[in-house]
């Protein structure tokens, strides 16, 4: 992993941390951000501007790739890459978790 992912993706936005965690199956970015409100119970709602620009950039980072089309929307999957750096923030934020309950 090049040290523009890693500076750019660590620590990871939520928007981003959502978007990589919805696409460990093949969605599109309507349906992120129902999958998205559903698991947060409402309290993030991924508006439009912030879903698609997210979903270019990590597209051109290689985090996610496009696959197919259907209905006139894009569907796209995380790549190894994408998994990797969920990985990472996945370690990072159980870290933080671990951490605050020790010292509690």
């Amino acid at each position: 992993m090049d040290q523009h992912i890693k500076k750019v993706y660590v620590p990871m936005t939520e928007t981003a941390f959502y978007i990589l965690l919805c696409l460990k199956k093949p969605n599109h970015g309507y349906g992120i951000v129902q999958i998205v409100e559903k698991l947060t119970d409402g309290a993030i709602r991924l508006a439009p501007g912030t879903m698609y620009g997210s979903l270019s950039k990590m597209e051109r980072d290689g985090l996610i790739r496009f696959i197919q089309e259907e209905d006139k929307r894009k569907i796209y999957q995380i790549t190894d890459l994408g998994l990797e750096v969920l990985q990472i923030e996945l370690k990072r934020i159980e870290r933080l978790y671990r951490i605050a309950q020790e010292e509690m």
